[in-house]
């Protein structure tokens, strides 16, 4: 878990990423290829710890072990967001307040512990896994066969889960067998996707086109965009344009030359 303690910075990965302000607090699984970025404005404070369950033999559950262990391939367990109001943020800056290294003191490592299991809320409270639906799959499935694609754009994670009837932990298991990759990550593709047709169809700027796309910063968009595809969101338009230009020309029989817009 960590904590911005001061300034503002960025959590990168390879298909999204989060603007982060001072007392944000993510949790976020060690498997996860990700880092935070400090802003190029001002200075930016971490306070963070680490905290291993298996690790925890006598303190926690084989089924509470069993979770975390599926939390890890689950998007939406193992990236977590907490804004500097939530109740787990709170707790996470009165934690790292205390005198001395967080890490000396038992009193101080429990409390730290449990802002860790805090940040899974009624999953990890309830005494015993909840039966799901045997249908809340084939709902998920026609959710997704029968609406377009960013109809994922505009429904939250917790309604979506509300729609088929199932806990989220159980929707991102399937929604992650139907698609093969998380809810988060097909959102991301989702993102990256309009804004290759925006940059190959439409005369709109780059900076609309990342609006358009989701993306409240055009550095934001360009970096992840050129994380995707290997090339900034300018190239690859021009680049494209060319090819649908000089493929128009060789059908009319005549001659014409790529313009960058």
């Amino acid at each position: 878990m960590l904590r911005l303690e001061g300034g503002n910075g960025y959590w990168l990965e390879t298909q999204t990423s989060v603007e982060l302000e001072a007392g944000t607090t993510l949790l976020v699984a060690g498997s996860l290829e990700g880092r935070v970025r400090a802003s190029l404005l001002n200075e930016t404070t971490l306070h963070f710890f680490q905290a291993v369950p298996s690790r925890l033999t006598g303190l926690v559950s084989t089924g509470e072990q069993d979770f975390f262990r599926q939390a890890i391939a689950m998007r939406e367990y193992a990236f977590q967001l907490f804004p500097k109001d939530h109740p787990a943020a709170l707790k996470m800056r009165e934690a790292v307040r205390t005198p001395g290294n967080p890490s000396s003191g038992l009193s101080t490592r429990l409390a730290l512990l449990q802002i860790f299991a805090g940040a899974f809320g009624k999953e990890l409270a309830a005494p015993a896994p909840q039966r799901e639906a045997p249908d809340a799959k084939e709902r998920l499935r026609a959710i997704i066969q029968n609406n377009p694609p960013d109809a994922l754009l505009e429904i939250p994670f917790s309604e979506l889960a509300r729609t088929t009837g199932c806990t989220p932990r159980h929707l991102s298991r399937i929604f992650y067998e139907l698609t093969g990759i998380s809810f988060r990550d097909k959102r991301a593709e989702i993102r990256l996707g309009k804004a290759q047709e925006l940059l190959a169809n439409s005369r709109s700027k780059v900076v609309e086109v990342a609006l358009e796309s989701g993306y409240k910063s055009l550095s934001l968009f360009n970096l992840m965009f050129t994380r995707r595809f290997g090339t900034s969101p300018g190239r690859w338009r021009q680049k494209n344009l060319a090819v649908n230009i000089e493929t128009g020309s060789r059908r009319n029989g005549t001659t014409g030359r790529a313009v960058a817009i």
